[in-house]
C-alpha cells in the first residue's frame, strides 16, 4: 500500500513515505514483489499492475518516497544514474540546444559527446557560476540548462535560484544533479529547479550494494514524457534493487548528519595540515561559495576534495599508505572511500578540460564514512607523513 504523509520533515518522510502496511499480511517492511508479470483479474481486466517493466509495487513505493523526499509530485526510478540521465536526454530531439554545466560529472560528458553524439542534440559547456555566461549562451533553440551542485569532484556550488531565474527569463527549463548533497541537505525544486537527477547508488542507498538512479519533478507534461520513455526504453531497476534503496533511505537523515560531522572535522584538520595545499569543502569559510552554500543547503554531506602538496607521485604515495580508507570509485556509502579523479573517476575527460575544471594530479576526492572520526584522522595523518 503506497501512502502519502502530511509531514514534510525529512526524518519522518525518510522512514514513512512510500509505504504504509501491507494489506495482505500486515508486513511492516516493504515486500519485494519479485515478479515479471501479474495476473489479470478477468479477461480484459488488468489489476493495478500488469508487467514489471511498466510498473511494480516495490518500484512504485520507491518512486513515491523519492518524490516526497525532494518535495516533488512525480518520481521515477531507473537502473542507474546514467540510465536516468539517458532517459531525460531522450526527451530532447535533433537541433535542440542545451546549456550544460562545464563541471558536470565525467560520465555525463561522455554520454553527451559519445553515446548520444549521433542524435544531433546541441550543447555548450558553460561555467554556470557566472549567470551572465548562461545568458550569453542562450540560443533560439535552447531548451534547458543542466547543472550539478555541489559538483563532483571540485565541490563548486551553483546559485540554484539565480539559474532558475535566468531560465524563466528565456522560457527554458532546468535540471540539477543533487547526488552529492542528497535531498536531506538540499532540495533544488524548492529553489525553482524543474527536474532533479540522482544517482541513488550514492547517499540515498548509502551502503554500496546497489546501482540506481532517479528523476523527480513537478511538471506533469515533462512527467508524461519521462513515464513513456521509462516504460518504452525499459531502463528500470529490479524490485530487489528498489527494496535496497528504500531500506537505505530509512536511515538517510541519521547517516547524513554523521557523514556531515565527520567530513567537517576531517576538512578542518586537512585545512591546517602542512602537506595539504587546498581543501575544497563548501562548509569551510575558505570556500569561494561558502555563503551561497549556507543559504541554499542545510548541510554538506560527506564528500569533498583536497589537494596534496606535490603532484601525482606524492598523491600516489599518500593513497598507497592508507590503511582504513579504501581506494575505490563512487561515494556516499557507510565505508570511507578515497579516489584519485585524474586516473579514476574522471580519466575519460580530455586533459585540457580536466585542467579547466581544476581536476589535477594532486587532487584527491574523499568520501567520509561512518567509522569513528578519530580513526579516520589518524589514518590520514599517518599517510600524509609518508609523502
Amino acid at each position: 500500500m503506497t501512502i502519502a504523509i502530511n509531514s514534510h520533515r525529512p526524518k519522518t518522510v525518510a522512514v514513512r513515505a512510500g509505504f504504509g502496511t501491507d494489506t495482505s499480511f500486515g508486513s511492516i517492511a516493504q515486500p519485494i514483489h519479485q515478479t515479471s508479470t501479474f495476473a489479470f483479474r478477468a479477461v480484459n481486466e488488468p489489476g493495478p499492475h500488469d508487467y514489471s517493466r511498466t510498473s511494480n509495487p516495490t518500484r512504485e513505493a520507491l518512486e513515491s518516497c523519492l518524490a516526497a523526499l525532494e518535495g516533488g509530485k512525480f518520481g521515477y526510478a531507473f537502473a542507474s544514474g546514467m540510465a536516468a540521465e539517458t532517459t531525460l536526454l531522450s526527451t530532447f530531439g535533433a537541433g535542440d540546444h542545451l546549456i550544460v554545466h562545464r563541471d558536470l560529472y565525467s560520465g555525463t560528458h561522455r554520454l553527451l559527446t559519445g553515446a548520444l553524439a549521433n542524435k544531433n542534440i546541441l550543447f555548450d559547456f558553460v561555467d554556470v557560476i557566472d549567470l551572465d555566461a548562461i545568458r550569453a549562451a542562450v540560443r533560439p533553440s535552447t531548451k534547458a540548462i543542466w547543472i550539478e551542485s555541489p559538483t563532483n569532484p571540485c565541490l563548486r556550488v551553483v546559485d540554484l535560484k539565480g539559474i532558475a531565474g535566468v531560465a524563466e527569463e528565456y522560457g527554458i527549463f532546468t535540471m540539477c544533479d543533487n547526488t552529492i548533497a542528497s535531498p536531506y541537505f538540499q532540495r533544488p525544486l524548492e529553489h525553482g529547479i524543474d527536474v532533479v537527477v540522482h544517482s541513488t547508488t550514492k547517499y540515498l542507498n548509502g551502503h554500496s550494494d546497489v546501482i540506481g538512479g532517479a528523476l523527480i519533478l513537478n511538471d506533469s507534461e515533462i512527467a508524461k514524457k519521462i513515464a513513456f520513455l521509462q516504460n518504452t526504453m525499459g531502463a528500470v531497476p529490479s524490485p530487489f534493487d528498489c527494496f535496497l534503496v528504500l531500506r537505505g533511505i530509512k536511515t538517510l537523515p541519521v547517516r547524513m548528519e554523521e557523514h556531515n560531522r565527520n567530513a567537517l572535522a576531517i576538512a578542518s584538520f586537512l585545512q591546517h595540515h602542512p602537506k595539504v595545499s587546498e581543501v575544497l569543502h563548501p562548509g569551510l569559510e575558505s570556500h569561494p561559495q561558502y555563503e551561497l552554500a549556507r543559504k541554499q543547503m542545510s548541510g554538506y554531506g560527506g564528500t569533498f576534495s583536497f589537494r596534496v602538496r606535490g603532484a601525482r607521485d606524492e598523491a600516489f604515495r599518500f593513497l598507497g599508505a592508507l590503511k582504513l580508507f579504501t581506494i575505490a570509485q563512487s561515494f556516499g556509502g557507510v565505508q570511507s572511500l578515497i579516489a584519485h579523479p585524474v586516473t579514476m573517476t574522471h580519466k575519460w575527460l580530455p586533459p585540457d578540460m580536466r585542467q579547466v575544471m581544476g581536476i589535477t594530479d594532486e587532487l584527491i576526492r574523499i568520501s567520509v564514512g561512518l567509522e569513528d572520526v578519530e580513526d579516520l584522522l589518524a589514518d590520514l595523518d599517518l599517510s600524509l607523513a609518508e609523502m
